[in-house]
């Protein structure tokens, strides 16, 4: 939840595009006991950066040390060792904390505001005007998809996904650099998980940092320019998707409009040069797309009415 008055953001260094938004080094973390031992290491020597306008994925499985990670990047944990640099600043400070955004894995909003009621609420704590806060609530509400006539209703009768959707506003309310998203399309259907990743593409278009936590990796391979994957709190992979997923050792060739009667000869022309053998095979669109092409086609059809679950 972002808690840190927008008026620091003034005091901050200015921005500058060559240098990291955020800097992990020799992060490690151990959780103790009653008795001061340790008890479980949950992140053992991971470092990273990342730049303007990269959109970074950290994944791994339950228990990986992804959460504790990024409690550590927003200061709400401290490390055991090693040191986290957010624009250059301690994480924990009031500087950096403003130019955050943050949706956490749960967004626990009080239940009888209405999204408006919320938004103000969070940007009175920001410091927002209530000028600015006019000005900014419904774009922001416009911009994750709540419609005019949700925006005064209180969150409590609204299902996880449009309660999620309020959240991912809260994350953006203060125009954040650095915007870190945990589960992000947690509850939505297929269309707001599209939605969500629209969002995410133009906002790395405006030149801002995403650090993005999921278990949805088709959505992350959608959208990241790089992935960290952390097993036992350590980082065995990192690297540009095209980089870590191409199969330097295979080469798929695209005919389009070949006969069909044409395909086993031209599968034999190929087979010399394939000492482990030729793979013929017909290519498909992603699901997502064949969804909303569906969906697309079915509103269009005249008498076809769209209707609440």
């Amino acid at each position: 939840m972002n808690r840190f008055p927008m008026n620091a953001q003034n005091q901050s260094p200015p921005r500058d595009e060559t240098r990291p938004v955020l800097e992990a080094e020799h992060l490690e973390k151990t959780f103790l006991d009653f008795w001061k031992r340790p008890r479980v290491k949950a992140v053992a020597d991971l470092s990273f950066s990342a730049f303007p306008g990269e959109v970074l994925g950290l994944l791994g499985p339950n228990g990986s040390g992804k959460s504790t990670t990024i409690k550590m990047l927003l200061g709400l944990l401290r490390p055991t060792a090693g040191s986290v640099r957010l624009f250059g600043l301690a994480p924990d400070t009031p500087q950096a904390r403003a130019r955050i955004g943050y949706l956490p894995e749960l967004s626990n909003l009080h239940k009888f505001l209405t999204p408006r009621e919320t938004l103000d609420y969070y940007g009175g704590l920001f410091g927002l005007s209530s000028a600015k806060r006019r000005e900014t609530i419904p774009s922001l509400l416009d911009r994750v998809g709540i419609a005019r006539k949700d925006a005064d209703r209180a969150i409590g009768e609204f299902s996880k996904g449009m309660a999620r959707r309020v959240g991912l506003a809260q994350a953006l309310l203060n125009n954040p650099e650095l915007v870190i998203l945990d589960e992000p399309t947690s509850g939505l259907d297929p269309i707001g998980r599209h939605d969500v990743k629209e969002m995410i593409r133009e906002l790395r278009k405006e030149g801002k940092t995403i650090l993005l936590s999921s278990h949805l990796l088709g959505e992350v391979a959608d959208v990241c320019t790089r992935v960290l994957i952390l097993v036992s709190g350590r980082l065995h992979a990192e690297g540009p998707l095209d980089t870590l997923l191409r199969q330097n050792d295979c080469c798929r060739f695209t005919v389009n409009g070949i006969a069909p009667d044409r395909i086993d000869a031209a599968k034999a022309a190929l087979e010399p040069f394939a000492p482990n053998g030729v793979r013929v095979d017909r290519p498909s669109v992603p699901l997502e797309d064949f969804f909303l092409d569906a969906i697309r086609k079915a509103n269009a059809t005249p008498g076809t009415q769209p209707h609440d679950e």
